[in-house]
């Protein structure tokens, strides 16, 4: 242990006095220091120099109109870059564009294309299609800047996909908010809508019914206007005919009532005839009885009286006849006035006559009995005085009802004859000329009915899909009803339009938490280049110093191990005391615990030192060579830039067996914030390692020395080695 401890105090006391080797001692102190610090200030803060990039912006975008609202997502764009320091922007066309990007001029492009505003658009389409930006880049110019850029062009695609979605959703929600108000002025409307729903499901089986009969009568409809036409001809046949009758018998009218014309005056003289004969009749009678008649002459006499009577019959029987003729005329059987008066007028004319055939009878035998029959003469006289004194009576009587009853009565009913067929001919007339209107009316009643039939054909076909889509549409309301209260829908559409859109333009915000907050990219390196330049440190000096002693003391080579060891490490700790001192105060790290970045730093050193110093001292020029090797595994290695699980397999199997996997891991507690159980497990690791190289050293180096120094002579030999 004295050696170990008189190798130590000798190097420091050689360093010390020696201004030569204090000098190179100081450079070698200082200068893994300046590997840190530079790469560090380097990447202090990188991307806020971001704005010096150069990318071109072709914005060729021609608008859109959305429900009768025009947007220019891209001309929006274009005002909003204007402001945006992330990136130097260049406003231009595509073919200047894409010449500088080949020139390398600018590090990209972005091309917003003509229809980017109409392809967002289609969202609300039924075949919605997504916009293109077109990003074009050379990589050729640098590694990092296509990263910066494309994440520029992500920017710009997430702010174009936000403006739009804020655009759109802002007018939908105004359209929302229209019809949550429509809606809410509708409500007693469609509650109504449903309650007939409801009904038109119940009288389903009802409307059915009805269908199914208003078929059938529209066939039986079919049947009777088939019906009509074809009876129509005979109609227009028996309407004519009709006419023809009418106007025949309006002739035989005519002809009847000029006949009655000629025929009354006939009549009245007819019936004076008979009333002068009854009274000469009578005043011959009552002759007889005065015996103022001459009777001598029997024969004359029954001559006189018989034609008398013969032309009283023959009157009577001119009226009866014209009676008769007029009674056929008024119409024969036929239940009116007239010919009931026509009817008595006759039975009395009978009786007139049946009285002077009487009369006519009785003054025959009246003649025959005047030659000695006096009783017989007497009976017969008193009769026919009888007789003539009843007939004046009743021939009063029957003038009185022809004159005032039956005569009135026929003129008046041949008058209302006249007026019945007169209304009756115009009636045919008026049925005739509505004939063509009846035929196109049937013709069309027929076609509309045969239309109808066709769509109640139809619609009794598809009652069955209407029924069931009736029937889902009932339920359909009930499970809305069951699910959604129309009121609550209502007020949700009429939100704030304003309040939605800027919901859905960012709808979801990052809350940030960070545990372990970092200032910069600077300081969040600063645990690997510390690391890094620890390590290189170590290099230098196990390529400058030398691990071997020439002395005239002679010492174990366990006692050279560990007494330049410690001339090594305190080197190594100046060093780091510089590089994490340095750390601090001229660049600035803003560390969590920068003591113990300190304290870790020298424990890294001293790990670090212990390796570097016996693949050295072991192994000599080939421990160089395993040291750069480490280095250089443990640079891709140690998960100090990139996450482990982002690189090949091969690192990632070895990154566990890497001393600066754990001394990076270690110094970051220092910098982000200290998690114990974490750095005592580095720093049982770190410990792990300086126990299996010390071993290393201990056992290995005196065996492996002799064989190691016979390849170093015969190197050396060569030439190139020193």
């Amino acid at each position: 242990m004295r050696n170990i401890w008189s190798i130590y105090t000798k190097d420091l006391k050689q360093i010390v006095s020696n201004w030569a080797a204090l000098i190179l001692i100081s450079g070698l102190i200082i200068l893994p220091s300046l590997y840190a610090w530079l790469n560090i200030a380097a990447m202090w803060d990188p991307y806020s120099k971001t704005g010096n990039l150069p990318v071109a912006i072709v914005n060729e975008d021609k608008g859109a109109v959305v429900q009768d609202k025009s947007i220019n997502i891209g001309k929006e764009l274009e005002q909003s870059l204007r402001t945006n320091p992330n990136l130097e922007w260049h406003f231009t066309d595509r073919k200047r564009a894409m010449e500088k990007v080949e020139f390398g001029e600018y590090f990209a492009m972005i091309v917003i294309p003509e229809d980017f505003s109409e392809d967002l658009s289609s969202v609300i389409s039924d075949h919605p299609e997504k916009a293109k930006v077109e990003y074009y880049v050379n990589e050729k110019i640098n590694s990092i800047s296509p990263k910066i850029t494309e994440k520029g062009a992500s920017v710009i695609v997430d702010q174009m996909s936000r403006k739009f979605i804020s655009t759109v959703s802002g007018i939908l929600f105004e359209r929302f908010n229209k019809l949550g108000i429509e809606l809410e002025q509708e409500l007693p409307d469609i509650e109504r809508f449903e309650n007939y729903v409801f009904i038109l499901e119940k009288d389903l089986p009802e409307i059915n019914s009805l269908l199914r009969d208003s078929l059938a009568d529209a066939n039986s409809a079919e049947r009777i206007v088939a019906k009509a036409q074809g009876a129509l001809p005979e109609v227009k046949q028996l309407t004519m005919d009709g006419l023809e009758t009418l106007n025949k018998t309006a002739n035989l009218i005519q002809e009847a009532e000029n006949s009655l014309n000629q025929i009354m005056p006939k009549v009245r003289q007819d019936i004076e005839n008979v009333q002068k004969i009854s009274n000469d009749i009578r005043a011959f009678i009552n002759n007889i009885e005065n015996a103022s008649i001459d009777l001598s002459d029997e024969q004359a006499l029954q001559n006189k009286v018989q034609a008398q009577t013969n032309g009283a019959l023959q009157s009577i029987e001119t009226v009866e006849a014209a009676v008769t003729e007029l009674k056929e005329i008024n119409g024969a059987g036929s239940e009116n006035i007239g010919n009931e008066q026509l009817g008595r007028a006759l039975q009395e004319t009978a009786k007139l006559k049946e009285m002077l055939l009487e009369n006519q009878e009785n003054l025959a035998n009246l003649v025959e009995l005047l030659n000695g029959k006096g009783v017989e003469f007497q009976s017969k006289l008193d009769e026919m005085k009888e007789i003539a004194r009843r007939t004046p009576v009743q021939l009063d009587t029957y003038i009185h009802n022809y004159k005032e009853i039956i005569e009135p009565a026929i003129v008046n009913e041949i008058a209302k004859a006249k007026k019945t067929l007169a209304g009756a001919r115009d009636t045919l007339e008026t049925i005739q000329s509505a004939f063509p209107q009846i035929e196109q009316t049937l013709a069309q009643t027929k076609k509309n009915l045969g239309e109808g039939k066709d769509k109640l054909q139809y619609v009794y076909d598809e009652f069955p899909y209407i029924s069931e889509k009736v029937i889902q549409l009932a339920n359909k309301i009930r499970n809305v009803e069951n699910e959604t209260d129309v009121r609550e829908l209502i007020k949700l559409l009429k939100n704030n339009p304003e309040a939605e859109s800027n919901f859905f333009e960012e709808p979801v915000e990052l809350d940030e938490n960070k545990l372990f907050p970092i200032k910069n990219y600077g300081t969040g390196m600063t645990p690997f280049y510390t690391v890094l330049a620890i390590w290189v440190g170590a290099l230098l000096l196990i390529s400058l110093l030398a691990v071997d002693i020439r002395s005239s003391v002679t010492y174990t080579e366990k006692e050279i191990y560990f007494g330049r060891l410690l001339t090594f490490i305190t080197i190594g700790f100046l060093q780091t005391l510089i590089v994490t001192v340095g750390d601090l105060l001229l660049l600035g790290v803003t560390a969590s615990s920068p003591l113990w970045l300190i304290a870790f730093g020298l424990l890294t050193s001293l790990v670090f030192m212990i390796i570097v110093y016996t693949l050295v001292s072991v192994f000599g020029n080939v421990g160089k060579a395993m040291a750069i090797i480490i280095l250089v595994l443990q640079i891709a290695g140690s998960g100090g830039t990139y996450p482990v699980v982002l690189l090949p397999s091969f690192f990632q199997w070895i990154s566990p067996f890497l001393p600066f996997t754990y001394a990076v891991d270690l110094m970051r507690e220092a910098v982000g914030g200290i998690i114990w159980k974490r750095v005592w497990m580095d720093i049982g690791f770190l410990s792990a390692f300086s126990l299996l190289f010390v071993c290393i050293g201990t056992i290995l180096k005196e065996p492996l020395n002799r064989r190691m120094e016979i390849m170093l002579k015969k190197s050396k030999e060569s030439g190139i080695f020193h």
